[in-house]
């Protein structure tokens, strides 16, 4: 069990006076057996009210309403949590799944359809014929060493790079450039994945970086359910299965869908974003 302490500013400035609409902040991480909360703070400026609630994924979201302009929205948390997870290999694959292909059983299989289910279905031959260079059919493999093969194919054949830009690249974007930012990567493999017909599901979060003091960055990833299993969750930005370095905040079907803050203001002011993530041992 380690200790972490994660602090995450976010600061919108305007050039003139703005009316803030509501805002979704998805800031404080997941729970489970892996990861626990010791202590959560959420500050924000101008005075907001909070409303949080539980989303259908079982996110933690605040919503954030304001009754005064403002020239800058603050956003800043901290959390400190204890993470468990020291040994992601620690897991048993049901004995029908362990090789791949496999077929979910009825049960599951209605609950996981929508992580079944290309975002865009166009990419399917381009994503078949990309998987074709990492694996052929005729291969006898274990399940769990298939998707670390793609994430490792993903971390040693395409070029990061870090996006300013909103949103996630398709997947031929991505393939077409061979460049993408961790997000892009993790939609990447999510597609893949789910061309192969395995349920995955987008992930948003932070990942600590041991060999730099305090760094930290957002980062998001993918998980896939093995029966047996559950969720577990691949990196192909670092091409590792997720471990003790990676703090899970939201997960969703869609990749657009868990920006850490969402929302709009109301004027004819200009706009700047500044970020900075601070992730360390405590």
């Amino acid at each position: 069990m380690q200790g972490y302490k994660i602090v995450h500013h976010t600061y919108y400035n305007f050039t003139q006076q703005v009316t803030l609409g509501p805002h979704e902040l998805l800031l404080r991480p997941r729970e489970d057996h892996t990861q626990h909360i010791q202590s959560f703070a959420l500050r924000v400026q101008p005075d907001a009210t909070l409303l949080w609630h539980q989303d259908v994924e079982g996110n933690s979201v605040a919503v954030a309403t304001f009754e005064n302009a403002a020239t800058q929205l603050a956003i800043e948390s901290e959390v400190i949590l204890q993470q468990h997870n020291e040994n992601p290999l620690d897991f048993l694959v049901a004995d029908y799944a362990v090789h791949f292909p496999f077929t979910y059983d009825e049960d599951d299989a209605v609950l996981l359809a929508p992580y079944r289910t290309l975002e865009q279905e166009r990419a399917r031959n381009q994503l078949n014929a990309w998987i074709k260079t990492v694996w052929q059919a005729s291969e006898n493999i274990q399940t769990y060493a298939l998707l670390l093969r793609l994430a490792q194919h993903i971390n040693t054949t395409l070029s990061y790079r870090v996006r300013e830009e909103p949103g996630v690249q398709i997947a031929q974007q991505t393939l077409d450039s061979g460049t993408g930012s961790c997000r892009d990567f993790a939609f990447l493999f999510m597609q893949a994945a789910r061309c192969l017909g395995l349920a995955a599901r987008f992930v948003s979060g932070y990942l600590y970086v041991p060999n730099l003091s305090n760094a930290g960055s957002t980062h998001a990833w993918a998980e896939v359910y093995l029966p047996g299993a559950g969720w577990l969750g691949f990196d192909p930005t670092t091409g590792e299965i997720v471990g003790a370095d990676h703090f899970p905040v939201a997960v969703a079907r869609l990749s657009e869908s868990v920006p850490p803050v969402a929302g709009t203001f109301r004027g004819s002011a200009k706009s700047s974003l500044d970020v900075g993530v601070w992730v360390s041992r405590c």
